[in-house]
């Protein structure tokens, strides 16, 4: 399958083959399989989101203890992970120094 270069903007989890003022946050080589299972992971993370926002007005429920935000910090990680396996030498070199991938 041939691969095609994407923008993806992580705070706005936004996959686009155009390149607009900001959303160039990374920049990978994909195919249309693999931006697929990247859009499935964005769509968990905003789920998990989602979720947190309602649990937010639980004041009895403490933020450490809270599956949705763990659900959503796993889901980014994940979606790094794929980015980077994705992505140009510039956007590995970024992810790297971040540092988000060590364990």
């Amino acid at each position: 399958m041939e691969k095609n270069k994407y923008y993806i903007n992580i705070g706005t989890r936004e996959i686009s083959v155009n390149h607009d003022a900001n959303n160039d946050d990374f920049i990978v080589e994909a195919t249309e399989d693999e931006i697929l299972a990247l859009r499935e992971v964005f769509d968990e993370i905003e789920n998990a989101d989602n979720r947190s926002f309602y649990r937010a007005h639980i004041p009895a429920k403490p933020y450490h203890q809270d599956e949705d935000n763990d659900d959503y910090d796993y889901g980014m990680r994940v979606a790094f992970r794929k980015i980077y396996e994705l992505g140009d030498e510039m956007t590995k070199k970024h992810i790297t120094e971040m540092g988000i991938l060590e364990d």
